[in-house]
């Protein structure tokens, strides 16, 4: 008797982790194929200049001179990786989570393939994207069950708010004629980012030095299967530079409620390489 529930017990192991194994190959090679289209339109990198930067707001241009990008190529195709900590709830444990992604500065495109650990052995996988106008966050549990598929008008604001946001990652993108920036004060200014009818803006702010300390806006949050405007911030901890480009290397992402604020996401950036047109 023992044997067979050894045996047993033996053969559901095997098949979780048979599970496991095969949800993690899936999900990342479905993933990354799809990221591998947004490099099929390279071109020739040009080079920032001074003319380029000269008629923005005072804080941007001592943002983008302390960035170093000044001289260097225009970034056109950035990957990362990040790891860190997020949170659904707020009454909720965090998860670590790793994560690799990829921009297509140029068509206003990302893909952003994460893995977050909420129990031995289980993980919950998800894609969030902006591609070709449109906003998609697909979540999978253990790679292989989907559990959300999350689209729409909020949706695509979100994603292009996001990407808008994360342009400190790839400082050049900022110089394209999609965004559009507005004088606030000498530590803010106001960026826009049109594309395909959608539009989203945010406040960046700076310090003396010319660091982005962080960023706000108004940002969809779905709520009991509804999604309301709250306020949001990205705060940025500290820098780092790579490949030349200096950057935000953690930053801590907040709803900010009535209630208080909300802290769900915990991003450090392990690696990031410029006009490298290949996924990891």
């Amino acid at each position: 008797m023992i044997k067979i529930v050894l045996i047993a017990l033996g053969t559901i192991f095997f098949l979780v982790i048979s599970c496991v194994i095969i949800g993690d190959i899936t999900f990342k090679k479905s993933a990354r194929s799809e990221a591998e289209q947004l490099f099929k339109n390279s071109k020739m990198a040009e080079i920032v200049t001074e003319e380029d930067v000269k008629d923005l707001p005072k804080p941007v241009q001592r943002y983008l001179k302390y960035t170093q990008i000044i001289g260097k190529e225009k970034i056109n195709f950035v990957r990362l990786k990040q790891d860190g900590y997020f949170r659904m709830k707020e009454d909720q444990g965090w998860m670590p989570i790793e994560a690799e992604q990829y921009f297509n500065a140029d068509s206003v495109e990302f893909i952003w393939i994460a893995k977050a650990k909420f129990a031995p052995l289980l993980s919950i996988y998800a894609k969030d994207e902006f591609i070709d106008g449109k906003g998609n966050l697909v979540v999978k549990l253990l790679g292989l069950i989907k559990v959300v598929d999350a689209k729409g008008y909020e949706v695509d604001h979100g994603e292009l708010l996001r990407f808008l946001a994360e342009c400190i990652w790839f400082p050049s993108a900022f110089l394209n004629d999609y965004i559009e920036w507005e004088s606030i004060d000498n530590d803010s200014a106001k960026a826009t980012i049109n594309y395909r009818g959608i539009s989203a803006s945010a406040v960046f702010y700076f310090n003396e030095k010319g660091e982005v300390t962080s960023i706000t806006a108004k940002r969809y949050r779905e709520v009991d299967g509804k999604f309301v405007l709250e306020d949001w911030e990205g705060r940025v901890l500290e820098y780092e530079k790579f490949n030349g480009i200096v950057v935000p290397s953690g930053v801590d992402i907040i709803w900010k409620l009535k209630s208080g604020d909300f802290c769900y996401d915990k991003i450090g950036i392990i690696d990031i390489e410029y006009n490298e047109a290949s996924t990891y």
